[in-house]
C-alpha cells in the first residue's frame, strides 16, 4: 500500500532558468524521467520560459484533474498555485512555504516518481 510519504515530490527553490535547468539535468542523472520533472513560478509566462529552457514540464490538466484545471481559472494567483502544488501531493503547510518563495520571485521544481 503507498501511503502519502511515498508520493511526497522531490522538491528544490531555485533563482533563475540556468539553475533550473540545472537541476532539472542532476535529477535526470539521478534517475527522475524528464516528464516527471515539474516547474512552477509566480506567472504562467514565466513558468513557459523555465519549462522551455530547462526541459521541465508544467503542472497542467493531467496532474490537477480537469475540475482543479477550471476552478484555478475563477481562483487568486496564491490560491492557484497552491492548488497545483496539492496536486502533486505537496502538504499544506510546505504549499504555502512555497507560494511564499513564488511570491518572492524563485522558481520551484518539483520531481515525482523515478527514486
Amino acid at each position: 500500500m503507498v501511503n502519502a510519504m511515498d508520493k511526497r515530490p522531490r522538491i528544490s527553490v531555485v533563482h533563475d532558468a540556468n539553475e533550473a535547468r540545472d537541476q532539472v539535468r542532476l535529477w535526470v542523472l539521478q534517475g527522475h524521467n524528464k516528464e516527471e520533472i515539474y516547474v512552477l513560478a509566480h506567472d504562467d509566462a514565466r513558468t513557459d520560459l523555465v519549462a522551455d529552457y530547462s526541459d521541465a514540464e508544467k503542472i497542467g490538466m493531467s496532474e490537477e484533474g480537469v475540475w482543479n484545471s477550471i476552478a484555478n481559472m475563477f481562483r487568486s494567483q496564491g490560491d492557484e498555485l497552491r492548488a497545483k502544488l496539492k496536486a502533486l501531493h505537496v502538504p499544506d503547510a510546505e504549499a504555502e512555504r512555497l507560494e511564499q518563495e513564488l511570491d518572492d520571485g524563485k522558481i520551484v521544481l518539483l520531481a515525482t516518481g523515478g527514486r
